[in-house]
């Protein structure tokens, strides 16, 4: 099925805030990425800019939420190294100047309702995060820690990266967390 304008337009705002954050973000581009003409902006966007903002980052928080769902939950080590490996790639691309799209509408000084579809993405990823790890015998305090320090860490990894222009910092990062977590859950017994 073919995407419509609408979608066009909110996946070329995806992808715009990712490499140019909020302030960077213009129509012209989104609508030069999407094939729209100028008068589909207020037509499908009738809140202007930051109708679009927000429901580009609505939809990317709802895509790595069903991302983190589809993750393996045979235990809680191979669940951390699945969400490693799921997330290397995105991190690869901050690297290279680009970052996290929800993560881009917090930084933006008049945010105000951004931060809450943000707040509400990133909750998404935490809540499903921690039920994965809990099906994968983690108890619910701990998964629910580990995976709020799952994404504080790829939150971070994102501009270490980025400031760094390589991914080292997320592999530094990624050995750590899997050696922590392996320990943490080699007795078969702890935080279960």
């Amino acid at each position: 099925m073919a995407a419509t304008t609408r979608d066009r337009m909110i996946d070329a705002a995806i992808d715009a805030l990712q490499k140019k954050g909020v302030a960077g973000m213009s129509f012209t581009a989104v609508l030069d990425a999407s094939g729209a003409a100028r008068g589909a902006i207020y037509h499908h966007f009738p809140g202007g800019k930051a109708e679009l903002v927000a429901t580009a980052a609505a939809r990317n928080g709802d895509q790595v939420r069903e991302r983190l769902a589809a993750l393996p939950a045979a235990d809680p080590v191979i669940l951390v190294e699945s969400f490693l490996a799921l997330v290397r790639p995105v991190v690869a691309a901050s690297a290279d100047g680009a970052g996290c799209a929800v993560a881009a509408v917090t930084v933006d000084p008049d945010s105000g309702d951004l931060r809450t579809v943000a707040a509400t993405a990133f909750d998404s990823w935490t809540t499903t995060l921690a039920e994965r790890l809990t099906a994968a015998g983690a108890d619910p305090a701990t998964a629910a820690d580990l995976a709020t320090t799952l994404l504080t860490l790829l939150q971070g990894a994102h501009v270490l990266c980025r400031a760094a222009g390589e991914i080292e910092p997320f592999d530094r990062m990624a050995r750590a967390a899997t050696d922590l977590v392996r320990h943490r859950f080699a007795s078969g017994a702890q935080g279960r």
